[in-house]
């Protein structure tokens, strides 16, 4: 031995190496290491044989396998059968072995689930909370799955502003290879929107901004919206908003940079900071129009851009000038036409010049629609708003029209729409991707107006019933004087047509013992029908049987009013005829609506009449956020071989013509100074609003107006009744507060023209809106 190693130090370490240490190493590697691959895959396998399953028979187990009895021990296959069988999500354990030529298959099943729970959720409901999850009762529980579902869970927490909320999966074993599954939930705090700031923006304010966006600052009085929560898809939302608003207003360069939402120091609340880029403002420079196609005359279609050299640039008249030239030209028999605008920004000039680029497009087919993410709503309820059906020539400006018509339905948070390649050049598939919003509503109000006094509001709504698309409403307003009750359903597109049909019950029981020394009871029911005659331009149809009810007369009451005590029926058909261009119904600046409603009254019931009423609006934006408006309302009624009752007059005064109480003006009995009512009438108003400094979001605003108007002709006839048709003209000022449960507002009158008997009013307090 030592001479072994005397000649190692002697001839180096590698001849030693390679000598007497390489062989040795060889020698015991052959006999310790496992079998070459060829000696593993040696051997048939005679028989497969599945330990350990339960529930799961055997034969499933093995039909899982990629090998089979009379193939060889393959480790490749044997190993991807392992992965196969991990894959079903079946078994929390699998192993493989070798018995002589039999393959051993052990398996340990997952449990199955017995019951899914949730604690310490108290901002959401449970029935929510397990819609989104995807375990169940009774299906095989894997962790993959439980750490998926408490992700869901904390999704759905994160988009109701709750941040912090901590989630705790608890398994509870069972017999029979079963368990519980407990969601354990701290919610955490609310995380609020504390700060919302920009930069970057000079030619707009921080308020002007803020008015665009949907996120909002936390203030206390926002109790009943979730817009001051941190909401990273409402963020996002906000970015477009931004853009659009920028691009509306001729700000062409403009781009969000970035929108961060960042804790703050004590980890409870979210400061927001968009940072922007404004860009200079365009205006609008040369339009033309480059069509090439027959009988097309690019003359007869220039009148069709909504936009005028000089004015600022507006990207929505873009849009809306494409549309007008696609339906003109769609008349004109070309179904597959395709407009580009193209833009020239002259940067130098700050102009943009636009040419309208109309060519022939290629002929593409709609091969299919797909609508996703409507768990609710029917897929029909979406498909009746498309313009579009499968079959039709493919068009763009109609699939912009269809998403307008789709996210105006309100059902929907969120509405995207696209189309991709069909299966042929020539096809194309829509895809439509919604986002679900509740549309039930619960209201209740309480308030105080000077001619009701208290008042009691209860309201409950669901706009999409059954997912269907039908509202469902019913409504209770109460005070000392006055009680009304209001139950309605309409089904908007009955028989399958663009046709909306309902019907309406009623019953209001309303005080006149002030004005005229009487009480009135009125219920019935209504049957309506509408439908559009032309864009902005509907009908409506309308059959009401009603009872009316004048009880309680005073014994000193009129002689006129003492006649008409008792009840009288009424059963009428009625139609209105709308055209409404304004740009909001809720809260116009802009635009302008006339409807005309005529009621004949004969077809059964005591009561035989005509009337005809027409009521208008046009409002005119002054600056930006002050409004102009000018309002009329008048009506006639004619008795069809009797006289008019009482119940079936007009009776103005209060809200309808501020400066004056409720039925303060019109034909009176100068005995007893009971108002009677009039068959004829006219009101007139010209109002300015603007804001008062206060955030827009708060819903304060201010008006100065002036009311005109005057109510006369009265069928029975006497030296006892005053009856006048000269003008009344009452002026004054108002605060409004939009509110969650309506519009509250304060009115201070001054009645500058009256007759000696009107009864004139300084202070309103109003709850409600007008026309």
């Amino acid at each position: 031995m030592q001479s072994i190693f005397a000649n190692a130090r002697r001839g180096g370490v590698s001849s030693f190496a390679r000598k007497v240490l390489l062989p040795l190493v060889l020698l015991v590697a052959a006999v310790t290491l496992d079998p070459p691959p060829a000696m593993a895959q040696s051997g048939i396998i005679d028989s497969i044989q599945v330990t350990g399953s339960q529930r799961i028979d055997p034969q499933t187990v093995e039909s899982y396998l990629l090998v089979a009895p009379g193939d060889p021990f393959d480790p490749d296959r044997l190993d991807r059968s392992l992965k196969v069988l991990f894959g079903t999500g079946l078994f929390a354990d699998v192993t493989m072995r070798r018995e002589g030529g039999r393959l051993v298959v052990a398996v340990v099943e997952n449990p199955v689930i017995n019951r899914v729970a949730f604690e310490g959720n108290k901002r959401i409901e449970t029935e929510d909370l397990e819609r989104e999850i995807q375990l169940r009762p009774r299906l095989v529980f894997t962790r993959t799955k439980v750490q998926q579902d408490v992700q869901r869970i904390l999704d759905v927490y994160r988009l109701s502003g709750r941040f912090a909320t901590e989630i705790q999966p608890k398994v509870i074993q069972l017999e029979q290879n079963r368990v519980d599954l407990v969601f354990e939930i701290d919610e955490g705090p609310l995380n609020r929107i504390r700060g919302l700031s920009f930069i970057g923006n000079r030619k707009f304010s921080d308020s002007d901004l803020k008015d665009v966006i949907q996120t909002k600052e936390y203030a206390f009085w926002r109790l009943l919206t979730t817009s001051d929560t941190y909401d990273p898809d409402r963020l996002s939302f906000d970015r477009e908003l931004l853009r659009r608003f920028y691009l509306e207003n001729g700000y062409a360069d403009f781009k969000v940079v970035s929108a961060v939402a960042e804790l703050t120091p004590d980890r409870e609340d979210f400061v927001v900071t968009f940072t922007i880029e404004e860009g200079p403002r365009y205006k609008i420079g040369e339009i033309d129009i480059d069509v090439n196609l027959k009988r097309v005359d690019k003359e007869a279609l220039l009148p069709l851009v909504t936009m005028i050299p000089g004015e600022w640039y507006n990207a929505n008249e873009v849009d809306d000038s494409i549309d007008q030239l696609t339906d003109k030209i769609g008349t004109l028999g070309y179904a597959f036409v395709n407009i580009r605008p193209k833009v020239n920004q002259r940067r130098e000039d700050l102009a943009i010049d636009l040419t309208f680029q109309v060519s022939e497009g290629a002929r593409v087919y709609v091969e299919r629609i797909d609508i996703e993410g409507n768990v609710r709503t029917l897929d029909e309820v979406v498909r009746r708003e498309f313009q579009l059906v499968e079959g039709d020539a493919f068009n763009t400006s109609k699939l912009r029209r269809s998403r307008r018509r789709i996210g105006n339905l309100g059902f929907f948070k969120s509405t995207k729409i696209n189309n991709v390649e069909g299966s042929a050049p020539d096809k194309t598939i829509i895809k439509v991707d919604l986002d679900e919003q509740s549309t039930g509503q619960v209201s209740l109000g309480v308030g105080f107006s000077s001619l009701d006094g208290a008042l009691g509001d209860i309201g409950i709504s669901e706009r999409n019933l059954l997912g269907r698309g039908q509202n469902l409403s019913f409504r209770f307003q109460g005070s000392a004087k006055r009680q009304e009750f209001d139950i309605g359903f309409t089904e908007p597109y009955f028989l399958n047509r663009d046709v909306s049909a309902g019907f309406d019950l009623f019953q209001v029981t309303r005080d006149r013992q002030d004005d005229s020394s009487f009480d009135e009871r009125k219920a019935g029911g209504a049957l309506r029908l509408g439908y559009t005659l032309a864009p902005d331009l509907r009908q409506s149809l309308r059959y009401q049987y009603k009872q009316t009810e004048i009880r309680n007369v005073k014994a000193e009451a009129s002689r006129f009013i003492r006649d008409q005590e008792g009840k009288t029926t009424v059963s009428q058909i009625s139609q209105t005829l709308s055209y409404d261009k304004r740009d909001s119904r809720n809260n116009p600046t802009e635009g302008y609506v006339v409807s005309l409603t005529t009621d004949l009254a004969g077809f059964g019931g005591d009561t035989r009449l005509a009337r005809a009423r027409v009521r208008s609006g046009y409002y005119i934006p002054i600056l930006e956020d002050k409004v102009l408006s000018f309002l009329f309302e008048g009506g006639h009624v004619l008795g069809l071989g009797q006289d008019v009752g009482i119940a079936e007059r007009f009776f103005i005064g209060g809200q309808q013509f501020r400066g004056f109480a409720t039925s303060g003006i019109g034909p009176r009995d100068i005995t007893t100074s009971d108002a009677l009512g009039g068959n004829t009438f006219y009101v007139g108003t010209a109002e300015f609003s603007f804001p008062i400094g206060l955030p827009d979001d708060l819903g304060f605003k201010a008006s100065v107006f002036t009311d005109v108007g005057s109510l006369w002709n009265i069928d029975s006839t006497g030296s006892d009744i005053f009856d006048s048709s000269a003008i009344r003209i009452a002026a004054g000022a108002g605060l409004g507060w939009s509110t969650a449960f309506g519009l509250i507002r304060i009115d201070l009158t001054s009645a500058l023209s009256k007759e000696d008997r009107d009864e004139t009013e300084f202070l309103r307090f109003s709850f409600g809106t007008r026309f």
